[in-house]
């Protein structure tokens, strides 16, 4: 009988090499709990579907109009308009756009369903030291699928890792330290007002889920996104190498530079970009940045 356990899930990247060790194939799951003015995936900020247009693709050619119940697309006079107010994400506009410009983002997946797609994955897994890394949004806020979908990778011996911010409740931490390999987590800034004001959210259980982390010895990589203007300073970088000193299964720190690769997906799904004037990270910034890190006596990639 089939596992009736559900997840919402964006996408799922196969042949990764960027979610942890080896080939990887990396499950997007919806939903999360910050809103980081710089996120790059706001697609996966809302549990719920959602339609992405992309304007520049668009030709007008009405099929979308034509098999939308709810009156959300409409074409007058050659002009494609879109009411997201009367949308309901049913999905239709984006079986029919034959130039892509309607997307469906977010499909319920059982747990079954996906184990079918990552099972092909295993002999890539097992050449490469891979394996499958639940990603998002914040993965976490699905822990009855996420919990059930690790069970079955390790049931097939898949080894598994998890990107997440921390932000959850140490019981849940706890429950899947058996079932999960690496975990990879960001640490934005380690100061609770700036976390509030550039996220949405207290970094409280981000540090104490880090330390609890650290205490079970579990294989933990840290990365922090730097942005100009946040966190791209020497005293931001050192506050949070300080805190990750006494980690003895850190293994590694890791900086990333911000993009602005997600400026087009504010457009297309019509939310508002919280940082539209933002520049992208320069290289020798970043490089600089490492430097520093270094310094502290951790080990960075």
């Amino acid at each position: 009988m089939e596992n009736t356990v559900t997840g919402m899930v964006t996408r799922v990247q196969r042949m990764s090499i960027h979610d942890g060790p080896g080939i990887r194939t990396t499950v997007f799951l919806k939903g999360c709990n910050f809103r980081c003015r710089w996120c790059h995936n706001p697609e996966t900020w809302r549990r719920e579907a959602q339609v992405e247009r992309i304007g520049e693709r668009c030709i007008a050619c009405g099929a979308c109009a034509a098999v939308c119940d709810s009156g959300a697309v409409r074409l007058e006079n050659g002009v494609l308009g879109f009411d997201r107010e009367r949308c309901d994400a049913c999905g239709r506009c984006a079986d029919v756009c034959p130039a892509r410009a309607m997307n469906l983002v977010g499909k319920p997946v059982s747990v079954e369903r996906l184990m079918q797609d990552l099972q092909r994955d295993i002999p890539f897994f097992e050449e490469s030291g891979g394996g499958v890394t639940l990603s998002g949004g914040e993965p976490l806020l699905q822990p009855a699928f996420v919990r059930e979908l690790l069970r079955r990778c390790r049931a097939e011996r898949i080894s598994t890792a998890l990107e997440t911010n921390l932000s959850v409740p140490a019981e849940l931490i706890e429950e899947l330290l058996p079932l999960v390999d690496w975990w990879m987590c960001d640490l934005k800034v380690t100061d609770d007002g700036m976390h509030r004001r550039w996220t949405g959210m207290s970094n409280a259980r981000t540090l104490a889920n880090l330390q609890l982390l650290g205490q079970r010895s579990v294989p933990l990589i840290v990365r922090t996104p730097v942005v100009p203007g946040v966190n791209d300073t020497p005293e931001a970088i050192e506050a949070i190498c300080d805190r990750l000193k006494g980690i003895g299964s850190l293994l590694y720190y890791e900086l990333l530079g911000f993009h602005t690769l997600g400026t087009d997906k504010f457009t297309g799904l019509g939310m508002e970009n919280p940082m539209p004037a933002a520049e992208p990270l320069q290289p020798e910034r970043l490089e600089s940045l490492r430097t520093v890190a270094a310094r502290t006596g951790i080990t960075v990639k």
